[in-house]
């Protein structure tokens, strides 16, 4: 009803019922709990299909053929320049080891940086920023389980037990117009960075055909939307702006990525936010409804 007040119900010996009673408390220990063991079972649920549990060629086959497909398909809507993008940044070692360490780095502490602005500036909102977050990434796992992909940097890399690429595996792609190889460099070995993803202790985190979506895009266009409300200024709305489109030249200049992982990280967000804003705002109704009821059982 229009310009009406709110008038708490008290009973005799207790406090009144306010709204905030049936609202979802946020605890920041709490937060930081439930991110914790889920980027745990994350990482657990992703490393199931891949990386350090492949045997034999099995795995590495399957996202070899996916990689043709990829390859096939971005050649026929005649936009397959991952190759040559890296090339005419060879010559440049700074910037590839700076792509390096961005890659290696950046999408994993910048989203963490969010996530607690969102919480400490943002917390009306918070819940459903956090729910995207969560689905995007559940949304993913999805993806690496039906859809193992081989990155580019990977495409001439040796075969299992020596790697974890698909240089014995013979196809028309790979020597196309007279060519050698597919051409591409994994950047990480030949200039170095903060590890190496397939050897080492960093092959036991990560899984090396998990690159379809590309969650470098997807948590960087997260962090844009949340942000981006309360970018009051202009520099802010530059760096937001230009974040994604880094990370979009970084995955490509180190063929961690196809553009077109790029884009599979773009759907998953999208529709990561469709879900997560209705769970917000169905979390929003139960509290409202719950508060109704308290309120009709104080009258009675």
């Amino acid at each position: 009803m229009e310009n009406a007040t709110f008038e708490p119900t008290e009973k005799r010996g207790r406090r009144p019922i306010l709204p905030a009673d049936f609202e979802h408390r946020m605890v920041w220990w709490k937060e930081a709990i439930i991110i914790s063991i889920f980027y745990s079972a994350y990482t657990l649920i992703r490393n199931r299909f891949g990386s350090t549990l492949v045997k034999g060629v099995a795995i590495p086959e399957h996202a070899f053929t996916n990689a043709l497909r990829v390859i096939r398909f971005e050649r026929w809507v005649g936009l397959f320049h991952e190759e040559s993008i890296q090339e005419w940044f060879l010559p440049h070692g700074w910037f590839i080891k700076t792509m390096n360490v961005y890659y290696g780095t950046a999408h994993f502490f910048v989203t963490m940086g969010v996530f607690v602005a969102l919480y400490k500036l943002r917390p009306s909102v918070f819940g459903q920023w956090r729910n995207t977050l969560a689905v995007m990434t559940a949304l993913a796992i999805v993806g690496f389980s039906f859809f193992p992909l081989m990155p580019p940097r990977l495409l001439d890399a040796p075969c299992p037990d020596a790697g974890f690429g698909a240089q014995c595996i013979v196809s028309e792609l790979r020597t196309r117009n007279g060519a050698e190889n597919f051409g591409f460099i994994d950047t990480i070995k030949e200039f170095g960075g903060p590890w190496a993803f397939d050897s080492g202790p960093a092959s036991k985190l990560t899984n090396q055909y998990a690159a379809m979506p590309s969650l470098h895009i997807g948590w960087s266009m997260w962090c844009v939307f949340g942000l981006w409300p309360i970018a009051r200024k202009l520099w802010m709305r530059i760096a937001l702006f230009v974040y994604p489109s880094v990370t979009m030249l970084c995955i490509i200049v180190t063929a961690n990525h196809f553009w077109i992982d790029g884009v599979g990280g773009l759907i998953v967000f999208a529709v990561a936010y469709f879900i997560g804003t209705e769970i917000h705002y169905m979390n929003h109704r139960r509290f409202k409804d719950k508060f109704a009821m308290s309120q009709q059982t104080a009258r009675d």
